[in-house]
């Protein structure tokens, strides 16, 4: 009786910015070497990354005391940056130093509700402090945590992160920079780390740079982000991506000379970029792999156009409209449209769907749908732009097709002709282990409906779905030889199920503790 009379609360994920048809993005990674507000600049870096992940933030900064020696200062917490951060005593007073890394946590393996999973993890070891930042997934953790804890290593964590930093404290190599080689050729997986220590500040990424990695100057001083937009916003200016399998050494010795040291994990790395990035993780004003992700979504959005058209619209209706779901496909909508209205002039791009930037807690009545009240706090409709008209959604993924559902019901509560949904990707049939969470691959819509389109449109609800073929996708994407002589390829395991790296089935909660 109780449940009939009460209100019962339920919280938005506070990662779901865009709904839970979403693949939820991995991480953010920033880093900073020599810089008097080294501490402000990695958390306006880790502010301009927050879509990468929402769960947990935090800093550490290197800061070298009058003896010549060093300490470490770190603060972290639940949430996103701007409330970590709330304090200005954490910035302008507890974190000092001129060297700092950061992170944005969305949990792929470990705990999402425990603090000790937050990074950057900090230990002391032999060779002095150590703190690391990491975007990505190991895909050998299983074997290698069971190895370290027959040794005696003890874990602190339920990360798969917290690996790394053991590995380089039981190296046998002398020298630091050996000892981190060693570590990162014995993991196996898509791994872009920041590493500090006392005086120094590492970048590191895989023989195959799944993820986005990039290295920029700030006056004299060197920073690293997993997007550019992290540079853009503390007015840095870009040099260069990570190489593949590249790992860089920042030290005093590099900021008096202006060069970089580098070194090589593999000496025959090879690229498998994840194609989501471009498709949905990373800002559009954002350059990652080389490349601004604005240009690629706009090129999906034409590809979409020339092999999935939009409805033919005549000369005395005018009724074929192109809304988007912002703002993840807002560049491909353009793009689609672009290409359109060359051969089907009778099409226009409207706002027909508005989305509030200020979701906090949702409050479900009973009888209510959660999912309904979430996609209805999250979005509402243009009316006047739908009512009458033919529509066609533009978006850049389904997953499991719930949000998507709810999404499609309430633009039909606006009173349109008929609905078409196109997407900017294939179907996703396949779990990713290389750093994004999907759901299992029972859950996915396109395994549930036996990867048959009429089955999927029936479930949406719609007048038709159609994807991007994955020769679209690739053709859609930059090919060739990059910048830095490599030549480029993709993981596409999520669309193809060909996974690039050996993976090991990692059930997400077994290490939790």
């Amino acid at each position: 009786m109780e449940e009939n009379t009460s209100l019962l609360s339920a919280e938005l994920d506070p990662q779901d910015f865009d709904g839970e048809d979403k693949p939820h993005s991995n991480c953010a990674i920033f880093g900073i070497y020599d810089h008097p507000q080294a501490a402000v600049m990695t958390y306006y870096g880790l502010h301009s990354q927050q879509h990468r992940g929402q769960e947990a933030s935090g800093i550490c900064t290197s800061e070298k005391l009058q003896n010549n020696k060093y300490r470490f200062n770190i603060h972290k917490g639940h949430g996103i940056a701007l409330n970590v951060f709330a304090n200005k005593n954490i910035l302008g007073n507890m974190l000092k130093g001129n060297s700092a890394i950061g992170h944005n946590r969305y949990s792929t393996t470990g705990g999402s509700d425990s603090r000790s999973n937050i990074q950057p993890f900090k230990v002391n070891f032999k060779e002095g402090h150590m703190a690391l930042s990491h975007n990505g997934n190991f895909t050998n953790t299983k074997q290698l945590r069971y190895r370290l804890q027959e040794e005696g290593t003890i874990f602190q964590t339920s990360t798969d992160s917290e690996i790394f930093l053991h590995l380089i404290a039981k190296s046998k190599e002398k020298e630091l920079i050996d000892k981190i080689l060693e570590a990162a050729r014995t993991v196996t997986g898509a791994y872009s780390i920041v590493l500090l220590t006392d005086d120094k500040l590492f970048a590191i990424r895989d023989p195959y740079a799944v993820r986005p990695l990039s290295m920029a100057k700030l006056g004299s001083s060197f920073v690293f982000a997993s997007e550019t937009c992290a540079f853009d916003i503390n007015n840095a200016e870009y040099v260069r991506d990570l190489k593949a399998g590249e790992v860089i050494q920042i030290d005093e010795e590099v900021i008096k000379t202006g060069e970089v040291k580098t070194f090589f994990i593999d000496k025959k790395p090879e690229t498998k970029h994840c194609i989501f990035e471009y498709i949905y993780f990373s800002r559009p004003d954002s350059t990652i792999f080389g490349n601004t992700v604005d240009k690629v979504r706009r090129k999906l959005g034409k590809n979409l156009s020339l092999e999935k058209p939009a409805p033919k619209a005549n000369i005395e209706d005018k009724k074929v409209v192109v809304i988007s779901v912002p703002d993840s496909s807002n560049t491909a909508a353009l793009g689609y449209v672009t290409e359109t209205i060359k051969k089907n002039p009778y099409v226009k791009l409207e706002l027909g769907l508005i989305r509030s930037h200020y979701i906090g807690r949702t409050f479900i009545q009973p009888g209510q749908d959660n999912r309904e009240i979430k996609v209805k706090s999250k979005f509402n409709t243009v009316k006047s732009v739908l009512k009458g008209r033919i529509v066609v959604i533009v978006d850049d993924s389904i997953v499991r097709g719930t949000t998507a559902k709810q999404l499609v019901k309430l633009v039909k509560e606006a009173g349109p002709k008929e609905i078409h949904l196109r997407i900017t990707s294939p179907p996703i049939i396949s779990p990713c282990y290389y750093g994004m969470d999907f759901p299992s691959k029972e859950e996915l819509i396109a395994n549930q409906c036996e990867q048959d389109l009429e089955k999927i449109r029936e479930y949406l609800d719609v007048d038709s779905v159609e994807y991007l073929s994955i020769k679209k996708t690739h053709e859609s994407v930059p090919q060739g030889v990059n910048k830095n002589g490599e030549n480029i390829g993709y993981c596409d395991a999520c669309f193809s199920g060909n996974y690039p790296i050996p993976i090991e089935e990692i059930d997400k909660n077994e290490f939790e503790g």
